[in-house]
């Protein structure tokens, strides 16, 4: 994820870590200062606070969860005046000047929440009217306010737009739409990876296949968010890739894709540079809730087993980003999130903040009142960050405009 900065501003970059379960992740350190009650997890929330609680509490609104009040004010109060969210603010009664980095990717999660629980159009309103006035001219966002336009930025920004009720084509600057910025980042279907997506174009404006930007790519063209939705399958074998400049038939291009993508080993992988490509937990479920939303849910079984039995070690030590990520992927086809390899992911989920408000009649009953004192005692250390972001360092550079921070689901991992 990109950072902006001014232009005597110092650029930040994320350093990036694999943990032994073979995923990028967010090693954040124990804080030093007490959490606040309403936050989820126990690791450092400098650089995921409110990515995780956003995805947090959409997950629990997705099965039924009524989360905590404190839960929700805590998301909100984060906000700055402009209408902007920055991953963490520590002193919400500071203002937010320019050491406070803002960005599209933390407010367009929150949206999405709050919009979904309801009681805070103020604070939904505010941020949206940010998302539009930052906006590139090119019609999609960056990490940064003027950052250059990503793949998976801008469609978490136009899951934010839909779930407050806009329409994310229309939503454009200098007459282009999202929508026109996605399109741009499809690979043709003649060429190697034909149907994904890239992150960003590189240096000479050549575009390489980007499983985790596809994924992202694909729900944002069917103007959903990181809930996506389940859609009953069309049938039949999925469709060849067509080019074509219709969004809807583009990601139906980046689901069959995905579709090849996970057919060898059921699971997607991170090739991070100097380190041995392994399983990619988050990405996989991205992958699986982008074909659910995209009709081809079926095609994703495998995937979603190959998770159900081997992701249970990750999500313990990423937290509730990444729990929610498994919820997410689950109801999106149809699975019982309670019943998950053997796990309760809603109840695991729970515990690692205050105790919901309220919990459906068929939930188990510790998913209520366990809270996250029992995170804290069975070892849990939810340490996880922008989808399972794997942002765990900072380091200060002088003289640049604007810096980076990687995108929240693991950016730029490239296929071959």
């Amino acid at each position: 994820m990109n950072v902006r900065r001014s232009a005597a501003a110092l650029a930040v970059i994320a350093v990036v870590a694999v943990t032994g379960g073979g995923q990028a992740s967010a090693a954040s350190p124990s804080p030093s200062a007490p959490l606040p009650a309403g936050l989820y997890g126990t690791g450092d929330p400098t650089y995921d606070g409110v990515w995780r609680q956003s995805l947090a509490l959409l997950a629990q609104d997705t099965v039924g969860v009524r989360p905590a009040a404190a839960a929700v004010d805590w998301l909100a109060g984060q906000q700055c005046a402009d209408g902007a969210f920055a991953p963490f603010r520590s002193d919400t009664g500071a203002p937010c000047d320019a050491k406070v980095l803002v960005d599209t990717n933390s407010t367009g999660a929150a949206v999405q929440a709050l919009a979904a629980l309801g009681g805070q159009d103020a604070v939904v309103g505010k941020a949206v009217a940010w998302l539009k006035s930052v906006q590139n001219a090119d019609g999609g966002w960056g990490y940064a306010a003027g950052g250059a336009s990503d793949a998976n930025s801008t469609s978490v920004v136009v899951g934010a737009l839909a779930a407050a009720g806009e329409k994310p084509g229309e939503v454009t600057k200098g007459g282009r739409s999202p929508y026109q910025l996605l399109l741009k980042l499809a690979l043709p279907c003649d060429s190697a990876g034909g149907g994904a997506f890239a992150y960003q174009p590189d240096k000479k404006g050549g575009l390489a296949a980007n499983d985790d930007a596809t994924a992202a790519a694909v729900v944002g063209l069917l103007g959903k968010g990181l809930a996506g939705e389940a859609v009953k399958p069309s049938g039949g074998a999925a469709a060849a890739c067509t080019d074509s400049d219709d969004p809807g038939q583009v990601a139906r291009n980046g689901a069959a894709y995905l579709v090849t993508a996970l057919a060898k080993d059921a699971h997607l992988t991170s090739a991070l540079a100097g380190a041995e490509d392994r399983p990619d937990y988050g990405n996989t479920a991205d992958a699986v809730l982008a074909l659910a939303t995209a009709g081809q849910g079926p095609r994703a079984a495998d995937a979603l087993r190959w998770l159900e039995a081997n992701s249970g070690p990750w999500a313990k030590e990423a937290g509730p980003a990444a729990y929610a990520q498994l919820i997410l992927a689950a109801n999106a086809e149809s699975a019982d999130p309670r019943d998950f390899g053997g796990q309760d992911l809603v109840a695991l989920l729970d515990a690692t903040g205050p105790a919901p408000a309220s919990v459906p009649d068929s939930a188990s009953p510790t998913a209520a009142t366990s809270g996250k004192d029992s995170a804290e005692a069975d070892g849990t250390d939810d340490d996880s960050g922008f989808g399972t972001l794997w942002t765990v360092g900072v380091f200060l550079v002088a003289g640049v405009g604007i810096g980076f921070l990687l995108s929240g689901r693991n950016k730029r991992k490239q296929r071959p």
